[in-house]
């Protein structure tokens, strides 16, 4: 027959489970607000004079997006070749890379709290007791596993879970970003060294011909033709137009050292190619996403609404803090002490919740709230900013058409000026100053003529990332690529 008291504490252990449990039931919900992604804009159009200018000219395709690598487009084998050689090597994007397996880890480690914990202890020693009329010295030990679950009855953990979730599509989409910059600082640096080398040629050419002019001038001054100071003056012309060519040689290297440390590489490790505008091709038509899409297409987007997804579920941690924690606990152990031995067991069900803390809980989760108003605040910012960097290059390339046309104009009429006044020198009907001023003005046409092509390609440049290059998914082909490339450290 059982004992009055073993049949109590029985009935005390399951009406305590019971208690328990019943509370779980009543309270068991995830609290707080469950995310929800913001709106999609309003905004139809990012401007509409250049859309429509630039739509008519066939220069953008509105409504498309950009499929592929958007560098491509310009049609340059040596480009290819060294954006992906840049995508390979760049420190940064190895270090991107194991941010986001560190983001995946932390999202591992708080699913852990989740399930039931399980620890194993022993001890063991000796021990003097005085329960008889001797001490006693005897030699003691316990040994066995404990069990202990937090029931998570309003949420708490699981909107830890899903911060760090957030915090790891967070790290993506900076990889992804920094993905984006890296190619579209390849190609802006590749064009940067094709300006110089043109610019260079440029120079070289209206060096030969001040060189030429020199030479013709001091055979007329030997045959009494001319004055020393038609001598002078050409002279001088060629030493000024030397001074031309050292800041474009700067312009050339420090572009192929920047395209060097993109790569990954020192520039004495590793020298880039030379680049030409021959073997470039300017996109014709570049295909626009409307500003709806934009959001989606935008890695600096899809960062700032991972961030507000994060503030979200900081609400619910800081919500779930103000309601009672409900744990469960196992313990099964052999223990021994002298010369006799048991095997003790047992339950605890626990609860614990705040009854008075000066209100700081209640502080925490208002700066919980106000942090998401902050961050959704700052994600409708950054989308506001990416409509106008797209606004801007559409009407950066909408000018950039209208110059080159003007230019060429300029190039035209300073070429025959030049040719004119060349030949009217030769026949004695000008003078040498009427020939170096249209000298000058040809420079100063070939010049600006190669450096509104440069600005018409680096703002086809700054357009494709601004409508995020097609780079969100980089983040994937790299994870894809990992076993490849293994990191430097397990």
């Amino acid at each position: 027959m059982k004992s009055p008291a073993r049949f109590i504490n029985r009935q005390r252990l399951k009406t305590a489970f019971g208690a328990a449990s019943a509370l779980v039931l009543l309270s068991a919900c995830t609290v707080g607000p469950d995310y929800k992604m913001p709106p999609p804009s309003r905004s139809q159009h990012y401007d509409q004079q250049a859309e429509q200018r630039l739509g008519q000219n066939g220069n953008i395709d509105l409504g498309k997006k950009v499929r592929g690598d958007w560098w491509t487009a310009f049609q340059s084998h040596k480009l290819d070749s060294v954006v992906r050689r840049a995508i390979e090597g760049n420190l940064e994007l190895v270090a991107a890379d194991a941010t986001i397996r560190q983001a995946a880890s932390s999202v591992a480690a708080a699913e852990g709290a989740l399930y039931p914990q399980v620890d194993f202890g022993a001890q063991a020693g000796r021990q003097r007791t005085h329960s008889g009329k001797e001490p006693a010295v005897s030699n003691f030990y316990a040994i066995g596993p404990t069990v202990g679950f937090d029931l998570d009855a309003f949420g708490g953990n699981q909107r830890l879970v899903e911060q760090q979730q957030a915090f790891s599509t967070l790290q993506k989409h900076r990889y992804d970003a920094a993905y984006l910059t890296l190619t579209g600082n390849v190609a802006r640096q590749a064009l940067l060294v094709a300006s110089a080398n043109a610019q260079i040629a440029a120079v070289e050419k209206l060096l030969a011909n001040d060189t030429q002019n020199l030479d013709l001038v001091r055979m007329a001054h030997s045959n009494g033709s001319t004055t020393q100071i038609d001598v002078s003056l050409a002279e001088t012309r060629l030493a000024q137009d030397r001074t031309l060519l050292p800041p474009l040689a700067q312009q050339r290297d420090s572009a192929r050292h920047a395209l060097s440390i993109l790569t990954g590489k020192g520039p004495g490790d590793w020298s880039a190619p030379d680049f030409d505008f021959a073997e470039f091709v300017l996109p014709s038509n570049v295909p626009v996403s409307v500003p709806s899409e934009l959001a989606h297409g935008r890695p600096d987007v899809l960062q700032a609404e991972a961030q507000l997804h994060m503030a979200s579920a900081a609400v619910g941690v800081a919500t779930a803090n103000l309601y009672p924690h409900v744990t469960l606990s196992a313990s099964l152990a052999q223990a021994a002490s002298g010369n006799g031995g048991a095997a003790l067991w047992g339950l605890a069900a626990g609860l614990a919740g705040p009854i008075f803390d000066g209100g700081t809980l209640k502080a925490e989760r208002q700066a919980a709230v106000e942090g998401y108003n902050a961050t959704l605040a700052g994600y409708q910012q950054t989308l506001i900013q990416s409509f106008g960097q797209v606004a801007d290059s559409l009407q950066a390339i909408n000018h950039d058409a209208e110059q080159a046309l003007a230019q060429e104009d300029a190039l035209r009429a300073a070429d025959t000026s030049l040719r004119l006044n060349q030949q009217a020198y030769a026949q004695g009907e000008n003078s040498l100053l009427q020939v170096l001023e249209a000298e000058r003005a040809y420079e100063q046409a070939l010049l600006g003529h190669i450096r509104v092509k440069t600005d018409q390609y680096l703002d086809t440049v700054r357009l494709y990332v601004a409508l995020g290059g097609n780079a969100v998914g980089a983040s994937e082909q790299r994870v894809a690529s990992r076993d490849v490339q293994k990191p430097a450290y397990q």
